[in-house]
């Protein structure tokens, strides 16, 4: 993402001009809400995309690496989402600190 734009988030996509909207969000607000089902929406065809490519036909270079970076950039813009929300929710903190000490300790198992 250029400079120029950095900090805007994507609102969707006009079919008819062609071109992305985007806007300044302020946390809990109503464009913030679009943004983050923008970009869920956006996240989920782009799996749904990659899952069908990748269990098909082999993708030849270009394809795969233009396939990931859409994989990337929508994981750039959901894991923000995952994070505040987690971040607002004191419970799914508490549960995620006991996923992280679960794992802890199953690393340090032997099988």
């Amino acid at each position: 993402m250029s400079d120029e734009i950095q900090g805007l988030r994507r609102l969707g996509y006009d079919s008819v001009s062609r071109k992305t909207a985007y806007a300044l969000t302020a946390p809990g607000g109503l464009l913030e809400g679009m943004a983050d089902m923008t970009a869920l929406e956006t996240a989920t065809v782009w799996l749904a995309l990659a899952e069908a490519m990748t269990n098909g036909t082999q993708l030849d270079a270009d394809e795969a690496n233009f396939v990931l970076a859409r994989v990337v950039e929508s994981l750039g813009e959901v894991i923000p989402i995952a994070a505040r929300v987690v971040e607002d929710n004191d419970a799914l903190a508490l549960y995620a600190e006991a996923g992280r000490d679960i794992g802890a300790g199953m690393r340090g198992m032997t099988p």
